[in-house]
């Protein structure tokens, strides 16, 4: 019996990635795990723009009462900022993708060190191991951005 994984809560579960001994970092086997994964993730968000703007296409009414409308037009909001959300995360995703092609994935934008199965299959876009990513945070929080 296998263990399953998920990196978000929409993204649907996945078999975690079992290295076999001596196998290499990165090895074509893990590029093509983290390929799938993103792929698969990609396609989810994709279909959830489709079905935002069909929900959008199918509750759009004229109400005459303002306080309907109102109603109305922020739920459309929120929507929409969500699916902006969402495209600017299918952009991280391509870029990621691209990434694994030119094998240059899974190290660490700021030290070079591996970033972990782990820790991409729990955050397949990162671009920092967590002691680097932890050390981001502390400086932006100081900044105070």
């Amino acid at each position: 019996m296998s263990t399953k994984a998920a990196t978000k809560s929409s993204l649907k579960p996945f078999e975690p990635y079992v290295e076999t001994k001596g196998e290499e970092y990165m090895g074509t086997p893990m590029r093509k795990h983290f390929t799938n994964i993103l792929q698969q993730w990609k396609q989810e968000l994709m279909e959830g723009v489709d079905k935002t703007v069909d929900h959008m296409k199918d509750e759009a009414a004229n109400f005459p009462d303002p306080a309907d409308r109102a109603s109305q037009e922020e739920e459309f909001s929120l929507e929409l900022r969500a699916r902006d959300r969402e495209r600017k995360l299918i952009k991280k995703i391509d870029k990621t993708l691209q990434l694994i092609e030119d094998e240059e994935y899974g190290w660490c934008d700021a030290c070079g060190v591996e970033i972990g199965i782990r820790r991409l299959e729990a955050r397949p876009t990162a671009d920092m191991c967590v002691d680097c990513k932890n050390l981001a945070e502390i400086k932006e929080k100081q900044v105070g951005k």
